[in-house]
């Protein structure tokens, strides 16, 4: 192989692929990045059995000097530091017997080849599912993974549930103690797809981060073999092994009607809450009372510090005092976009629910719906 490309996006394909190469392997040979010369493009894969990444960029190919076999593994996480570190915009690859060697400017490096005949076939890609604009793709896959569990022992509460009903998307996450829904509509290959999947919320994010945004996300999936689903933007390609597992029946937890709502500024809301539970010891609830057209945000206890803030909201329905973990508030009001949000409480023990709302007076949208359990507070 004897390849002449860009070093910017030399060293971008092998940070973006070499991502899913696990710290600790557990095969050595999932260690690789496994780069292949074809075509005028020079191609990069990894796989750790769970999580495939393909990426392609154009590439200015001698020809005359492509390998028969048109493929190298080499160590990734090696590749990726060496190249993010070159300076020179070109880099020269070339391979001899059992080593390649990475030219740019005056550096130069020499690797050894891992033996690729041993590297395991990636999975296929499944058929298009649907496609939809990347920053909604992002804004959605921010909101679902809120309430993404961190118990690795419960491998369902840490995926985040994809509906692809129509050209709706309904993507939701719990971890017990609050549940986040984010839906959105997309364009779907076949207008009457109704199928559902459980995927890694550690992965959905992974994929957000690195879209290019000025390009749609295509998601792939094979109902008929619902064990794999793709995600494709801008030249890369991943795909990931769903979660195997039922979904926890939280549709139920909606309540049909909020006799008591609240209305108020988000960020106005936020700050605070930052500043009231500045007083509030680990794992200690911020308490915020419900009273005419005001809520009263208080947290501490009197033989230790307290902190007291009111602000002015639109309310209906009976006074209320409710309580909360104050990171779990912050994370779910901050996943909203509008700038007002609706508090909806049925009682100080059961779940309320967050939406946003564009004006003090408007209706609110349900396209995200935070539900956060309160917990119990001493009088």
């Amino acid at each position: 192989m004897k390849v002449e490309i860009d070093t910017a996006a030399l060293a971008d394909a092998v940070a973006w692929t070499s991502r899913v190469i696990d710290a600790r392997p557990s095969n050595p040979i999932l260690a690789g990045v496994k780069l292949e010369a074809i075509d005028g493009t020079l191609q990069f894969s990894a796989f750790n059995y769970e999580i495939s990444a393909r990426h392609h960029i154009e590439a200015g190919v001698d020809e005359a000097g492509v390998d028969e076999a048109g493929s190298v593994l080499v160590q990734g996480k090696l590749l990726a530091d060496i190249t993010k570190s070159l300076r020179s915009e070109k880099t020269y690859l070339v391979t001899d017997g059992s080593t390649l060697t990475i030219t740019s400017g005056k550096s130069k490096f020499t690797l050894q080849l891992m033996p690729d005949t041993e590297y395991p076939d990636l999975p296929v890609v499944p058929a298009m599912l649907g496609q939809v604009d990347a920053p909604t793709f992002v804004q959605a896959v921010n909101q679902a993974c809120v309430a993404v569990s961190r118990e690795e022992n419960r491998p369902v509460l840490t995926g985040v549930r994809m509906q692809f009903q129509g050209d709706k998307v309904v993507m939701t996450s719990t971890d017990r103690f609050r549940l986040a829904r984010a839906t959105f509509t997309w364009t779907p290959q076949n207008p009457d797809v109704d199928t559902t999947t459980l995927v890694r919320g550690s992965l959905l994010k992974d994929v957000a981060r690195a879209l290019d945004e000025h390009q749609n996300i295509r998601l792939d999936f094979d109902a008929d073999s619902p064990t794999l689903l793709g995600f494709e933007n801008a030249g890369r390609v991943s795909t990931s092994q769903l979660i195997d597992g039922e979904f926890p029946a939280v549709d139920r937890l909606f309540a049909d009607e909020y006799p008591i709502q609240a209305v108020v500024n988000k960020q106005d809301l936020l700050d605070a809450i930052s500043r009231v539970a500045l007083v509030a010891e680990r794992n200690a609830p911020i308490r915020m009372t419900f009273t005419g057209q005001e809520v009263a945000l208080s947290a501490g206890s009197v033989d230790e510090a307290q902190a007291n803030e009111t602000l002015d909201i639109d309310m209906d329905g009976d006074d209320i005092t409710v309580a909360f973990n104050p990171s779990y508030l912050k994370e779910g009001l901050s996943a909203v976009t509008e700038p007002f949000v609706r508090i909806k409480m049925t009682t100080p023990v059961k779940p309320v629910e967050f939406n946003g709302q564009q004006e003090a007076d408007s209706d609110e949208s349900m396209d995200y719906r935070y539900l956060l359990v309160p917990m119990r507070f001493n009088n």
